[in-house]
């Protein structure tokens, strides 16, 4: 099977799992996900399933990847957060929903990779930054929309205060070496509400220093 036939079956079982955003939609069409995928696994690059890609982190299955992107309910204006940039997939399908993204990856050698990914996909609006996601952006600001690829036991403080009232942060939550909830927190004057989307399995999220030379540095792509 081409990798075009496999890229419209995906399309189908994709609609067939609750996605409706053309954007969205748009996006997983457009974004070659085989770059993104390590040579050993070229050929499960468009099926529904989570692929290694060193450093024990994973490319997220596609599924999920549009299920979080279309939660985030992207109109083409806004700015996202993404911790855990892994091969930069996520980052390069949220490049084609929303305005700009921040990326945040604790391992240099993966981001150094994503970053090369980006340049030749020419995605001029992702920024990308080597330290510890769950201290958020290093520099004081705000997001309307948060987007977290890999599990907390609970949503990090500084990601709640980082999220713009009315935003929107979609995470899994929960605990290693088991199934955690995707869920999808929406910050209001009175609170958070917390809807409950599916049943995930993601690396953790790991506090402290950044893995790699050169760490808390920030780039802008292309």
């Amino acid at each position: 099977m081409t990798i075009e036939a496999r890229k419209i079956r995906l399309l189908m079982q994709l609609r067939r799992a609750g996605i409706t955003d053309t954007a969205v939609l748009s996006a997983m069409e457009s974004i070659p996900r085989e770059l993104f995928t390590p040579p050993a696994f070229q050929d499960q690059a468009y099926e529904l399933m989570a692929l290694p890609i060193g450093r024990g982190q994973t490319l997220s299955a596609p599924d999920v990847v549009a299920m979080m992107t279309q939660a985030l309910e992207c109109k083409g204006r806004e700015t996202v957060l993404e911790i855990g940039t892994g091969s930069g997939y996520q980052a390069a399908i949220l490049s084609r929903v929303c305005r700009r993204v921040y990326t945040i990856e604790r391992h240099r050698p993966l981001l150094e990779e994503a970053e090369e990914r980006f340049k030749q996909l020419r995605l001029h609006n992702i920024t990308t930054y080597c330290g510890d996601g769950s201290k958020g952006w290093p520099e004081p600001r705000s997001f309307p929309r948060i987007i977290v690829t890999c599990a907390a036991v609970f949503p990090p403080e500084p990601l709640l205060e980082q999220l713009a009232e009315d935003g929107i942060m979609v995470l899994p939550v929960g605990g290693q070496g088991r199934t955690q909830d995707l869920v999808k927190l929406r910050k209001t004057a009175s609170g958070v509400e917390q809807e409950s989307l599916a049943a995930v399995r993601f690396v953790p999220l790991v506090a402290g220093e950044a893995n790699g030379e050169g760490s808390g540095e920030g780039r802008e792509s292309g």
